[in-house]
């Protein structure tokens, strides 16, 4: 079961950063890991051509959370690629009705219209996802030796793809812009914190969220940070001891 992975980074509306994509090629066809936004859908879809993947072998789109800048182009891609949309339940509401806030803890309308503008998530991009996948969900039947971690903390439905050569497709839980770290940006870090220490427990080389990095770098950082809470924590108490 022999697979070839492009990364295809395009950036956010005015330049806020970059978002990846991942098309897997496998023996039977493709699947595309997240969509970035819809107003670089243009140069998505040259990036697929030139990778040949072309309407009818585009196997399945996984969605590793319900962001628009990982949704955008989901809903487009079906129509003209014909392949079915595969997330977690927990986020599929955000795709449904156009709601980055859905299912999240702090909800914000002024800030969920200025989303929906920003990120260009109208109507035409909205979906009721085909598959809803969840922990263990195995992916060899599409060609990838692969399978779904559930691994919430930045939305409820956020999941992982793991291969079984230990590379993780980490979606927004884990990020690497300067260093590898836990993304800035949490739901609930309480439950980030439990996904990282699941991830822990795992064999994982490279995490594919940014540039790639080594686990351990991260497990290092993470750590080290936990120690640092730990003393903060001491410091405190003993002033009243």
């Amino acid at each position: 079961m022999s697979t070839k992975l492009k990364t295809i980074t395009l950036p956010l509306p005015y330049k806020l950063g970059t978002v990846n994509c991942y098309l897997i090629e496998t023996d039977t066809g493709y699947i595309l890991i997240d969509t970035a936004c819809s107003n670089k859908r243009a140069e998505l879809e040259k990036e697929l051509e030139k990778a040949g993947c072309k309407p009818g072998n585009l196997k399945l789109i996984v969605l590793t959370h319900g962001d628009f800048d990982h949704t955008g182009n989901a809903a487009h891609l079906r129509e003209k690629f014909g392949a079915g949309i595969a997330m977690h339940h927990g986020d599929s509401g955000m795709s449904e009705r156009g709601d980055m806030f859905w299912n999240r803890r702090k909800g914000n309308v002024l800030l969920g219209m200025m989303a929906r503008i920003l990120f260009r998530f109208g109507k035409k991009e909205r979906f009721k996802p085909d598959l809803c996948i969840d922990e263990g969900y195995d992916l060899t039947e599409y060609g990838f030796n692969a399978k779904v971690l559930h691994i919430p903390g930045n939305s409820k439905g956020s999941i992982g793809i793991l291969t079984a050569d230990g590379d993780l497709f980490c979606g927004d839980l884990l990020e690497n812009k300067d260093k590898p770290v836990l993304s800035s940006i949490m739901d609930d870090l309480t439950v980030a914190n439990e996904s990282v220490k699941k991830l822990k427990k795992l064999r994982i080389k490279t995490p594919g969220h940014g540039k790639p990095f080594p686990m351990e770098q991260f497990m290092k950082q993470f750590q080290q940070n936990d120690l640092d809470k730990m003393d903060e924590v001491t410091n405190e108490t003993s002033r009243y001891t």
